[in-house]
């Protein structure tokens, strides 16, 4: 496709893999111009396992279009920026601004480490409400310390020229001028490119997720030091809240019982009813008896036996020998108790 041999400058692109950051590669790829495109990886769901328009697959179009993918993990630093973003957040607990800001800074260090002429991404104008209208792009362009250095080419003939553009190192009119929501423009790009593996344009970053943010939200309140278990554990089962130090997770299927398990760590309780189908349920935080017996009565609650008089319920301490297991005799819990405790 591309003469590699003489390219006339480099981009480095901000690539999640889906449609619009690959189109916006390409654009530049068609000028010979040679592009490093950042996969970039956080605790919320942008990851490539997710199979959405906020993540995808990056290699398989790289491959075939030839672009190098690297792949850079935020870790901390953008849980840090989460608990308290800047700008705010969206609808939820999405911190877009900040998080375009934060991706944009790595690009423009990464730019100036290999010496690469400009940044590259995937935005259309006005087409997600927090962070795409004209106002905020120029923002983030202008506290990410690219500007004049920030081209995105999908919306490149509506917006002010790049210094790319006026050094004549990319054509603007080999670029497109989109804006909106609508995806029509980008398909047809994509089947004039033959880019035919793109994933459909629903939100992937678990920020965005009203159930996802609610519990991340109580997590945030209560747990000083947040760290990836945590996290992880956000993303599965039923959760109640026993007390400010004190949580439960109930799983709603066999594969999230193994997550739980999976995920339970030295210090946690887990609790099962015997002999019936069960919930695995972890509590994390202080076991008064208050607390195991609410965590038993929540398990009799979503057992198979939930519509007997009792349940016995087994449970122990991760980090114990399972033979100091102890059993509870409960009644299931009310409706008004899981209510009140629900997040």
């Amino acid at each position: 496709m591309l003469n590699n041999s003489e390219h006339k400058g480099h981009a480095i692109a901000l690539y999640s893999g889906g449609l619009d950051s690959a189109l916006a590669i390409i654009l530049i790829l068609r000028q010979n111009i040679k592009v490093t495109a950042l996969n970039f990886m956080t605790h919320f769901g942008c990851d490539i396992n997710d199979k959405s328009s906020c993540s995808s697959d990056p290699f398989s179009a790289a491959e075939k279009f030839g672009f190098t993918v690297k792949l850079v993990h935020l870790g901390q630093k953008f849980i840090e920026m989460v608990k308290s973003p800047e700008h705010g957040y969206g609808r939820n607990m999405n911190p877009c601004i900040d998080c375009r800001i934060m991706m944009l800074k790595e690009a423009r260090d990464f730019m100036n480490l290999v010496g690469a002429d400009f940044v590259v991404t995937g935005e259309v104008v006005s087409q997600r409400p927090m962070s795409q209208h004209i106002p905020q792009l120029k923002l983030v362009e202008k506290v990410s310390g690219l500007k004049g250095r920030l081209v995105r080419p999908l919306s490149a003939k509506i917006l002010p020229p790049t210094e790319p553009e006026l050094k004549g190192l990319i054509n603007r009119e080999q670029m497109e001028g989109i804006a909106g929501r609508s995806r029509k423009r980008q398909m047809q790009l994509a089947r004039q490119f033959g880019l035919d593996d793109y994933p459909s344009p629903a939100a992937g970053c678990l920020l965005t997720d009203v159930g996802y943010s609610r519990r991340l939200r109580d997590l945030l309140r209560y747990t000083l030091d947040v760290d990836y278990n945590d996290l992880n554990l956000l993303r599965v089962g039923r959760h109640f809240r026993l007390g400010d130090k004190t949580k439960l997770v109930v799983g709603r299927m066999e594969a999230e019982n193994d997550k739980i398990e999976s995920l339970a760590r030295s210090g946690d309780y887990l609790f099962e009813a015997l002999d019936t189908g069960s919930p695995i349920v972890l509590m994390r935080g202080p076991a008064n008896d208050i607390n195991i017996k609410t965590a038993a009565a929540i398990t009799a609650r979503y057992c198979d036996l939930k519509y007997s008089a009792r349940v016995e319920i087994t449970y122990f301490m991760i980090g114990e020998d399972k033979q100091q297991e102890q059993t509870i005799t409960i009644a299931p819990a009310a409706e008004t108790t899981l209510e009140n405790l629900r997040l």
